[in-house]
């Protein structure tokens, strides 16, 4: 189902007191979570550009991998897995070699999924649609559509049923959000909030962290704009903290028609709500540093990534990569902890390789 806040008319100081009660209430009682940012810059010219931050405890084995169109895909959830070609190619992150954390596809659709220890999906099984890892959710998602809107249609349809498992070398399951960006600047955050899925599509959902869901992310950034971002801007690397601040710049920045410039803003702000690297917080172990950062430009189709562990930031040219069905699968080795350093246009240093499978559930 498609979510839309509405705006209820309120007089002000009750509404600002209510507001800020529901703000310390949700801040004191938000779960710890691993800490990502997404932000969705709006921009004239059709300007458009999406950066998110991964931040973790350890090393996510990330690389990058380039997919052609025609791949034959399983949702690596045993016999009742859904089954789909790749319409689409794409350009990835990886996470544990195993899972597409993050990319954009020829179109110009970027997806990505963050923590979100709240989420908890529908149960499975051989009565139920057909299963999708979670591992491969933001993978489908780029495999098959080329906007917001088209994914959102069939999304509200639940074509299949997330299935989770053990993140690699926890015991806990891996609860993850997804939100999706494209070239017209639309937006969409899919949850799972009690077992049912929820869509929270428009152009204004610019800004996603992670806990607490998304509704009350927004009641959250309510009371800050009533505060107003140059007055004060909460400074701790809490979810609930960087959806502020990255809300809040991500709008003030300026507008500029130079892309190159509006780039560089953008990577201020996605700078702005990283966590520094080797930061940790006693009393919230799973509070993590920045390992990593991404920006995609949708008009000139570049993607860029940046590492806490390398002094250059490269970038991807979707442009100028061989998508058909006959092309290689490719990938770019970043190293452990994602130390070798690119620099420039690094699209002619991936090499063909053969593609990881995606982490399903066991004997799948």
């Amino acid at each position: 189902m498609a979510f839309h806040t509405e705006e209820t008319v309120m007089p002000q100081t009750l509404a600002a007191w209510i507001v800020v009660a529901l703000a310390i209430a949700v801040t004191l009682a938000a779960p710890i979570a691993q800490a990502c940012t997404r932000v969705v810059y709006l921009g004239p010219n059709d300007n458009i550009i999406t950066a998110r931050s991964m931040d973790w405890k350890v090393d996510v084995q990330t690389n990058l991998w380039i997919f052609p169109r025609g791949m034959a895909r399983d949702g690596q959830a045993g016999s009742n897995s859904i089954k789909w070609t790749s319409k689409y190619g794409s350009v990835i992150a990886t996470g544990y070699e195993i899972s597409t954390t993050d990319g954009v596809n020829e179109k110009g659709l970027m997806a990505n999924v963050l923590w979100l220890v709240e989420s908890q999906y529908p149960p499975f099984g051989k009565d139920s649609k057909p299963g999708l890892t979670i591992a491969a959710w933001a993978q489908y998602v780029l495999d098959n559509y080329a906007t917001v809107a088209e994914a959102v249609a069939a999304l509200e349809k639940e074509p299949f049923t997330i299935v989770t498992d053990a993140v690699p070398g926890e015991q806990r399951l891996a609860t993850l959000h997804l939100s999706m960006s494209d070239a017209t600047g639309d937006s969409a955050i899919v949850e799972y909030v009690g077992g049912k899925q929820v869509i929270h599509h428009g152009r204004q959902y610019q800004v996603m962290t992670n806990s607490p869901t998304f509704d009350q992310q927004l009641a959250l950034v309510a009371y800050w704009k009533q505060i107003g971002g140059t007055v004060m801007l909460p400074g701790t690397n809490r979810a609930s903290d960087r959806f502020a601040r990255a809300a809040f710049y991500v709008d003030a920045i300026p507008k500029d028609e130079d892309p190159n410039r509006a780039l560089a803003s953008v990577f201020s702000v996605i700078r702005n709500a990283s966590v520094p690297y080797g930061i940790t917080t006693p009393d919230e172990p799973n509070i993590s540093s920045t390992r990593w950062r991404t920006v995609f430009d949708h008009k000139r189709k570049l993607y860029f990534f940046e590492s806490a562990l390398t002094p250059n930031t490269f970038w991807v040219d979707l442009k100028k990569i061989d998508f058909s069905e006959k092309a290689p699968v490719k990938r770019l080795d970043l190293g452990k902890d994602q130390d070798h350093t690119y620099s420039g246009d690094a699209t002619a240093d991936f090499k063909p390789a053969t593609p990881f499978k995606f982490l399903g559930l066991s004997g799948s």
